[in-house]
């Protein structure tokens, strides 16, 4: 049966996790402010870019463009943006699970990824899937150069012709409390113009947009920056997503180390009183004998 001795160890080990869990919580809500307004700042300019783009390629009869070429999709690419560390609740669990749809509902075909976090390189390797590019480190301070550098590096593959289509699974942050699971087709981006005019507003009612350059030339401008645009804003939501999700699993698990607290200091104080009632048992069982 454990002592008393044993029962506080055990609540001093479990108080000193529980200021390492607190210590986490406030340091990852201090950054999910910094990511969170960073990946709300740039939705409007990634819808707005959509709305340009959408019209330059309506005034256009056949749009001609390397990243607009459609072939069989038998070469996929999977951006998979995770954490680069741990301690996150089910996160990085949930973006692999999304991933692994992806791969299953292509199977058979060859799938390439490229990796955005170490957890997600981690698992995809040992997984034994083909990694063409990794980017480690990049989600704690997400910068524009690194965005441009694999949008670079994708849409060259694509116009190539080594790749049929990209897509990329990430978290969209939401909420806080709870995270959108994305599986968003960046190439073709011919793809992006049918899926977005089956929800966007009647040719009439969009903006009529006055151009200087002509439409074609609007078009080799504006195609590499919304892939430019689309992976930012995908590495934005991600690093938001994942302070979230561990600012959240951080403030539980404090929550329940002062449950464990509570409990054992419950049972400790029982033990003691048991303790006590015997010692008083005894002196008064002794005091009887002698007399």
């Amino acid at each position: 049966m454990p002592t008393l001795l044993d029962f506080r160890r055990r609540i001093r080990s479990v108080k000193n996790t529980q200021q390492i869990t607190r210590a986490m919580k406030f340091v990852a809500a201090a950054r999910l402010r910094r990511a969170q307004e960073a990946a709300l700042a740039a939705r409007p300019y990634a819808k707005e870019l959509v709305r340009v783009l959408r019209s330059t390629m309506s005034r256009i009869v056949e749009p001609q463009h390397p990243l607009l070429a459609r072939r069989p999709e038998e070469k996929i690419l999977a951006l998979v943006l995770t954490g680069e560390r741990g301690l996150a609740g089910a996160f990085n669990t949930n973006i692999l699970r999304k991933a692994n749809e992806l791969f299953r509902a292509n199977k058979g075909k060859k799938i390439m990824v490229i990796p955005v976090g170490k957890k997600g390189r981690d698992s995809l390797k040992k997984a034994g899937f083909h990694i063409i590019a990794e980017y480690i480190n990049v989600l704690a301070r997400v910068e524009f150069g690194t965005a441009r550098e694999i949008s670079d590096l994708v849409s060259d593959l694509y116009a190539k012709g080594e790749i049929d289509s990209v897509y990329v699974v990430f978290s969209e942050f939401k909420t806080v409390m709870s995270a959108n699971l994305a599986l968003e087709k960046l190439l073709p981006v011919e793809t992006m113009q049918a899926e977005k005019d089956a929800g966007a507003q009647p040719a009439s009612s969009q903006v009529d947009y006055i151009y200087e350059q002509p439409e074609e030339q609007l078009l080799d401008k504006l195609l590499p920056r919304y892939v430019e645009t689309q992976v930012w804003r995908a590495m934005l939501e991600s690093s938001a997503a994942e302070h979230a999700a561990r600012m959240t699993a951080m403030e539980s698990a404090t929550q329940n180390a002062g449950e464990v607290i509570e409990a054992l200091t419950l049972h400790m104080n029982k033990v003691r009183q048991a303790a006590i009632t015997k010692e008083i048992i005894e002196i008064v069982s002794g005091a009887s004998s002698t007399a």
